[in-house]
């Protein structure tokens, strides 16, 4: 059983629903980032997401797009951000990370090296943006012998037939991404979601973590309650952003952000 599974049972046991932040490695500086994941587990992460900043990332929104920008600009690559995690990974040997980006930079470096180096480093799965598992025949297998979850997404329009394929070359949760469109945007549509996730979870036994719209405590609550997870990825970026320049700030700001959403997630259960 891997560290995300291990994670995800024990919140379904205490009848807990997961935090899943996400960040892009390298924003706003390489140095920051071990710092800021240590923050972010202290205010209630479950799970880690960690970008891997890319020059063409197409599926994010402006505000990812611009932290990608800048990580790149302090020249951070795959092998830098896989060493950020086994940096991290000597405080912390429980929350588990998982990597998010595109597929170049693991073609580059070769799948199977990739591979090698992430589960040394401590990475417990793997989300590639621009993999659909219908051609990961190349790249599942090597992630799974080496005990890697794979992760893949969900959209409001992914037919019964996909749901079940992308299941079936799934581990640890699957993404669903709770509208068309890229990172960034506000609107969601919390009974579109609940409707979705609940026919989601008659096709797969996984955990369904949802994505895109999570901005504050009352969404995270909202929807949490129809899921077994909320992903909260842009409005944590912007608020690095905000506050780069200050490292001190910018903790107590993700801090005051984060925490009143993990209080609102474990004030379901009470």
């Amino acid at each position: 059983m891997s560290r995300i599974e291990r994670t995800l049972e024990a919140l379904k046991g205490q009848g807990r629903k997961a935090l899943i932040p996400y960040i892009t490695a390298g924003d706003p500086h390489p140095d920051a980032t071990v710092g800021l994941m240590h923050t972010l587990v202290a205010a209630g992460a479950d799970i880690i997401e960690l970008g891997v900043p890319f020059s063409d990332p197409m599926a994010d929104g402006p505000v990812i797009q611009l932290a990608c920008e800048r990580a790149l600009k302090h020249g951070t690559s795959l092998r830098n951000v896989i060493a950020m995690v086994k940096e991290f990974r000597t405080k912390d040997s429980e929350t588990p990370i998982v990597l998010m980006g595109y597929l170049n930079p693991m073609e580059a470096i070769g799948y199977e090296a990739f591979a090698d180096a992430a589960v040394d480093a401590g990475v417990d799965g793997i989300l590639t943006v621009d993999l659909p598992p219908e051609e990961a025949d190349d790249v599942a297998p090597l992630f799974t012998e080496r005990n890697l979850d794979a992760i893949f997404l969900l959209s409001p329009t992914t037919t019964d037939d996909r749901i079940r394929a992308i299941s079936e070359h799934s581990s640890g949760y699957v993404y669903y991404v709770s509208f068309n469109g890229v990172t960034g945007a506000s609107k969601i549509n919390v009974d579109e979601v609940a409707s979705r996730v609940d026919h989601i979870h008659k096709l797969t036994a996984l955990p369904v973590a949802v994505g895109f719209g999570i901005r504050d405590a009352n969404t995270a609550a909202a929807v949490g309650r129809v899921s077994d997870g909320v992903i909260v990825g842009s409005v944590l970026v912007d608020t690095i952003a905000k506050n780069q320049a200050d490292t001190d700030q910018l903790k107590r700001a993700l801090t005051d952000l984060l925490h009143p959403m993990r209080e609102a997630l474990d004030g379901l259960s009470s």
